[in-house]
């Protein structure tokens, strides 16, 4: 369904009397546009010429303040339709669509999809969030997200009076609910020790690079991807987050080469994730290596390699790898090693957790891992924070030398880093 927003951009009005229309009561409205156009609503089916008035008069305050709703009779499914296709889906990275579609379509729809926009109150929220909630506090926290960004949007474009969303909060989960937040596993992450476990099997495979870039410095997939050898400050070792690799969005695979579809440079998800980060000295020593191997192959291959500066690509055409080329790897790594079975971006929530459980602030943590503020940190990681305790007291000699020495005020991105040197050196002296 299309709707036309030009329709809420009139400039006057007028309100005909009640009157009566067929068997009961109503009244019309103009709306006039500055083109000199003019729309006429009708308000209909009132049983007495009392109700008609009360209902006049309402409108007419909307109309005064500017909250009058032009659109009638939308349901919410067609307007959620809408406002993913026309408005989100251009402005938003592919991954992004995906997810925000994946709620609308599974959650959202099937429990107020049929209700009209505009008959949705607060107590419709408030049921549908406690469902939710009962099913699982991330996707109640998802589903949230849509539906207040979704009904903003709705309210700006006066498809809605007034924001049935506004102060409408997730129940707290019941203590020993199996979906609470304190009810995730230590499954949903790797502590340092396992972390270290994977990187060392990883250095035989292909994704090596990738893996040290997620558990190290905590870099999205779509950000590791896009490191460059020119985002490298090689004198203070640091790394300049400025691009991601995914879907352009509202393109189809026709509009580029073959197989670059899902590989094209689009920017970060957010103005917070463009940042300059340190390097671990063992993650530095890494790209290094991986630097030479680079240059040999592009030296070897000068026909078919393709000099585009991307760490994490084929050593033999150059070219980066998609978003899906860990997988196989990644689950095969975890099987070989009996490592949890846990998915790649629970390796960016690890580096998190390592943070947070080691008394480092919530804001230097958010900086580090690109949030846009401090509490969406807190809110999708610092649970784990406090259920990582596995191993902890025989694992602290080796926390104090992989994490530097920091008070909890710290808040200052560059004293951030996981140096895993000293570690791995303790772990092959060990062998």
């Amino acid at each position: 369904m299309d709707f036309d927003l030009k329709l809420e951009n009139y400039v006057d009005w007028k309100v005909y009397n009640v009157t009566k229309i067929k068997k009961g009561f109503g009244y019309r409205i103009v709306l006039i546009y500055s083109d000199g156009t003019q729309k006429i609503q009708q308000k209909s089916g009132f049983k007495t010429k009392k109700e008609a008035n009360k209902d006049r008069d309402k409108v007419i305050g909307q109309l005064y303040s500017g909250t009058y709703t032009v659109y009638k009779n939308i349901l919410f499914k067609d307007f959620l339709q809408f406002w993913l296709e026309k408005e989100l889906k251009p402005r938003v990275t592919n991954n992004s669509y995906i997810n925000y579609r994946s709620i609308i379509n599974n959650s959202i729809i099937p429990a107020m999809g049929d209700l009209e926009i505009n008959s949705i109150t607060k107590k419709h929220i408030q049921k549908f969030y406690n469902s939710e909630v009962n099913i699982s506090i991330s996707r109640a926290k998802n589903t949230k997200t849509v539906i207040n960004t979704s009904m903003k949007y709705a309210l700006s474009k006066k498809i809605i009076s007034e924001n049935p969303a506004l102060n409408v909060f997730l129940p707290k989960p019941s203590v020993g609910h199996a979906n609470s937040l304190r009810s995730i596993k230590t499954k949903k992450t790797l502590n340092i020790s396992q972390g270290l476990l994977l990187i060392n099997a990883s250095k035989k495979t292909p994704i090596y690079m990738q893996v040290l870039f997620s558990f190290c410095m905590g870099l999205r997939r779509g950000e590791m991807l896009g490191v460059k050898y020119s985002d490298i400050d090689y004198i203070n070792r640091t790394l300049k987050v400025q691009r991601q690799l995914g879907i352009v969005p509202n393109t189809q695979k026709s509009d580029f080469e073959k197989r670059t579809y899902t590989i094209q440079e689009i920017p970060l998800k957010t103005k917070s994730s463009y940042r300059t980060i340190p390097i671990p000295d063992f993650v530095f020593e890494a790209i290094l290596e991986q630097k030479k191997i680079y240059e040999k192959n592009r030296d070897e291959r000068k026909t078919k390699f393709q000099d585009l500066g991307y760490i994490c690509c084929s050593p033999l055409s150059g070219k980066p790898y998609n978003s899906s080329f860990h997988c196989l790897y990644f689950k095969k790594l975890l099987k070989d090693t009996g490592l949890p079975d846990i998915r790649w971006h629970d390796l960016r929530g690890s580096f998190c957790t390592i943070l947070l459980k080691n008394n480092y602030s919530p804001k230097a943590v958010s900086r580090l891992l690109g949030h846009s503020k401090k509490t969406i940190t807190v809110d999708v990681y610092g649970n784990m924070a406090e259920i990582i305790e596995d191993c902890l007291e025989e694992l602290q000699p080796f926390i104090d030398d992989v994490l530097p020495h920091n008070s909890k005020e710290n808040n200052i991105v560059d004293d951030v880093v996981i140096d895993v040197s000293d570690y791995i050196e303790n772990l092959e002296k060990k062998k």
